[in-house]
Order: structure tokens, then sequence, then C-alpha cells
């Protein structure tokens, strides 16, 4: 095989790539609750995962220590061959700003900034020179080339969901992170969002996990997991 050949597909470096994970929180009373427990949980280059699970089952906390907003107890996570669990604080901030894009839940855009600000500050958080006729391109892509000024007060919630999608692709990761993205939104809204998502990660080549509750969510992915199967810590309860 020649080296300008791409590898197969089992040779290929994974995205994503979790080994024996562990994450306990502080007890009020005293204690460690173990919330995450999984041994394994792999995603390749440009695969779409849904992740099931009911609330409060620690999807958002597994999602959180993906992108190093969390560090584990114990285990390893590895972003595009880098352990973010070796990595201090910032050097976590660093991996995720260039490698990982994050759909929040509750969409986490700068009131102050606009639609085009807010997607351009997706690229500055990577290092990256701002780029803004990508930033356009990406809101013209979401629908909202006529609203690039408008701040997020001035946007319905599925607009402001939109913009923080196009944030979330500006910096070209590797993998996109969303977290219930359709749980405030209406439903006509929610399949347009849908649509955004794995459409762009399509396109683009990159590797999605989605998290949700709602099972007309996964019909739209090929492989769609269970938290409840895949984390020891739930399968005690």
């Amino acid at each position: 095989m020649s080296s300008s050949e791409p590898l197969p597909a089992a040779e290929q470096q994974p995205t994503l790539q979790i080994t024996d994970l562990v994450k306990t929180f502080d007890q009020p009373g005293g204690g460690k609750l173990t919330v995450l427990d999984i041994p394994q949980l792999r995603i390749d280059p440009g695969e779409q995962l849904a992740l099931i699970g009911r609330s409060g089952g620690g999807k958002t906390t597994l999602l959180h220590l993906i992108a190093g907003l969390l560090a584990p107890d114990s285990g390893s996570i590895r972003v595009a061959g880098v352990d973010l669990a070796k990595l201090s604080e910032q050097g976590r901030d660093r991996c995720r700003a260039a490698t990982i894009g994050y759909v929040f839940q509750t969409f986490n855009l700068l009131p102050a900034f606009s639609a085009l600000e807010n997607v351009q500050l997706g690229m500055a958080f990577g290092n990256r020179a701002v780029d803004t006729p990508r930033a356009l391109e990406l809101l013209s892509k979401v629908g909202l080339a006529d609203r690039a000024t408008y701040r997020p007060s001035q946007l319905s919630v599925g607009q402001q969901q939109r913009v923080a999608i196009a944030r979330a692709l500006a910096g070209r990761p590797k993998l996109l992170l969303a977290d219930e993205p359709t749980a405030n939104v209406d439903p006509a809204s929610a399949e347009s969002v849908l649509d955004l998502i794995i459409g762009s990660c399509r396109d683009e080549n990159i590797s999605l996990m989605m998290v949700t509750h709602a099972m007309e969510v996964t019909e739209r992915f090929e492989r769609v997991e269970e938290l409840n199967a895949l984390n020891r810590a739930l399968q005690h309860v």
C-alpha cells in the first residue's frame, strides 16, 4: 500500500477513544458518588453517534469530560490521539479549541456580541486567524445571512441555536459534541437543527457525538448507544 492511500477503517486513528473512564462527585453527607464508569467508547473519523439516556444520568458530564471542561478521576480520553486526562487545565483548553466544537444546550452565546462576532469567536478560541468569509458562509448555511449584525437578544430561540451551531463549526473541529440540541426549540425547528448538525458534519467529515433523551432524534442516526449499557455505574443502580 502506498503512503498516499488511505488507511483501512480498522487502522484509522479514532477521533475519540475512551478507556476505563471513571468520574465521581463528592456527596453532601460525605463519600463519593460514581457517575461514570465506562470501559470503552470509540468514534471513528466522520462517524456520527447518538447517545441516549435518561435526564440526570451523566450524559452532559460525559460531554464535559470529552471536551476537557472536567477532569476524570481515572482512565483516558483521547481526542485525535491526544489524551486529555494527562493534560493540565490549560492544556485541555488548548486541545478543545484546536479539535472540538461544542453545541451547548443553553447556546452560551455572548449577549454583547453580534451573531457574526459570536461565530468569529469560535475561530479565535483556537488561536486561528479570524476568517470572516467563512464565518459569513456559515451564517448563510444556517439561514442567518441577513442576521449577521443582530445580537442574541434580537434573535429567536431557534435562530440563537443556529448561531451556536455555526460557532461550533467555525474552527473546523475534528469532533463535534452536541448536548440535547433540540431540547429548547419547537418541533419544526428541531428538524432544522438536526438537518444542520448532521449535514454539516457529513459535509466536512467531522465526527459527531450527540446526546439526547428523545427517541425521535436517534432515528436520524445509524449508530445509537445507550449510556446505561456503556456505563457500569448505572448498571448497578
